[in-house]
């Protein structure tokens, strides 16, 4: 398990994905859920410790995605997602984000992406992020209805 360590951007997490089956018609089929999560900290090394099977991934904030982040918290349960690839019945954990926009760009390929609810200890450390680096503004460019009126590039 690689040492990484929580800073204003960084926060690892631990977890375990467990599989369980489900039938779903004649058919079976294998669910997926994220357990035994665990906010990575350095007073808490014995409790990864108990993760033997388990992951530390690190959710790593993007000052690019303070409107996602914003639009996350902004909800009535804040989540997190888990970007996963399956092989061979078997998921492995590629990403963990609070980006619904990043998530959900998984989502059309051959990806599985799992959610918990995002813990307290998260969302605050978002909104301080937020809160540091200023709220994210998305400019739209306006049209000119009146293409005479453009400016330099115009000829006048």
């Amino acid at each position: 398990m690689p040492e990484q360590y929580k800073n204003e951007s960084l926060w690892p997490i631990a977890f375990r994905l467990v599989s369980q089956e489900k039938q779903i018609g004649r058919w079976t089929t294998l669910s997926w859920s994220i357990e035994d999560v665990c906010l990575y900290d350095e007073d808490e090394k014995a409790a990864l410790a108990r993760l033997d099977d388990g992951y530390v991934m690190p959710l790593e904030l993007h000052r690019h995605e303070r409107s996602d982040y914003r639009f996350n918290l902004s909800s009535r349960d804040p989540h997190l997602f888990i970007v996963c690839e399956e092989e061979n019945e078997q998921l492995s954990p590629l990403l963990i984000t609070a980006a619904q926009g990043l998530a959900s760009s998984y989502m059309d390929g051959d990806y599985q992406v799992l959610h918990i609810k995002a813990p307290l200890q998260i969302q605050a450390w978002m909104e301080a992020f937020i809160g540091r680096h200023g709220e994210q503004i998305e400019y739209r460019r306006k049209r000119c209805k009146n293409k005479e009126q453009k400016g330099r590039s115009s000829g006048n």
